[in-house]
């Protein structure tokens, strides 16, 4: 089983990558980004932009953070993935670390395949701790009960989020075919939020698409609270495991949001 640090690490090292963000100011596909002084040559080399007073280091900061703001979820969304991947392999005494992943294969609109995947699997045939396998059994019998649905032969998958406050319709049907071919394959599907940050007529769009949510709520049921569910089903006290990090965690949010926003 991983350890106190190592699952700190696998949640916290994602966020490393925001501190190395450069805007890119469509220059291309530019890996590295543009730095300040590349920028204040791109921009003082412009006219208009010049006129305006656009080529300043407060402009260059403006969209560092901005783009950086995004990272930042993003990369703490990578984070809870990892961290909820881990503690699914722990629980499960998983003999193959494969059976905590999914995905499938699918086509593009121009015939092209391209593989698509979910975060965690809770595969019943692979759960080798017999009380978590039947805790595991009896939550998704429970789940699919709310859902009007039957009980699926294979188990759970879920797609894990920080949050999800976007109304995206693109990425609205993405997850909806997620859904879809989840159950096809003989798996319930479910979003695994960590805060509480979801729109409500997502939450009422995806459920009526039978798929489950949990949200990070401090209290709730193991079929409404994602830390309701760690800590009854998987055996992992999720709350408690940030409050006792969340000293480190924040200080290295702290450090990470003035790296963005110093120019």
């Amino acid at each position: 089983m991983a350890t106190e640090k190592e699952l700190l690490k696998k949640f916290l090292d994602p966020l490393k990558v925001c501190r190395r963000y450069k805007p890119k100011f469509g220059q291309g596909n530019r890996e590295e980004g543009v730095s300040l002084p590349q920028f204040l040559n791109l921009y003082g080399a412009d006219p208009f932009y010049a006129w305006c007073g656009l080529d300043s280091e407060l402009m260059y900061a403006a969209h560092k953070a901005a783009g950086g703001m995004t990272s930042v979820y993003r990369q703490i969304g990578k984070g809870c993935e990892h961290l909820f991947r881990e503690m699914i392999i722990d629980a499960t005494g998983y003999a193959d670390r494969n059976s905590a992943f999914w995905s499938y294969t699918t086509k593009t609109s121009a015939g092209k395949e391209k593989t698509l995947s979910l975060d965690g699997r809770l595969q019943f045939d692979d759960i080798q701790d017999a009380e978590v396998k039947a805790r595991v059994n009896a939550w998704v019998a429970e789940y699919c009960d709310m859902l009007g649905a039957e009980v699926p032969t294979q188990g759970a998958v879920f797609e894990v989020r920080q949050g999800y406050k976007s109304k995206d319709s693109k990425r609205q049907n993405g997850d909806i075919d997620n859904i879809a071919v989840a159950w096809a394959q003989g798996y319930m599907p479910v979003f695994a939020i960590f805060s509480g940050q979801i729109d409500g007529d997502l939450v009422l769009r995806y459920r009526n698409s039978r798929g489950g949510i949990l949200f990070g709520r401090p209290t709730g049921s193991s079929t409404a609270s994602l830390f309701t569910f760690c800590k009854e089903v998987l055996n992992f006290d999720l709350a408690d495991f940030f409050t006792r990090n969340s000293p480190v965690i924040k200080a290295e949010v702290h450090e990470t949001l003035e790296a963005l926003l110093n120019a």
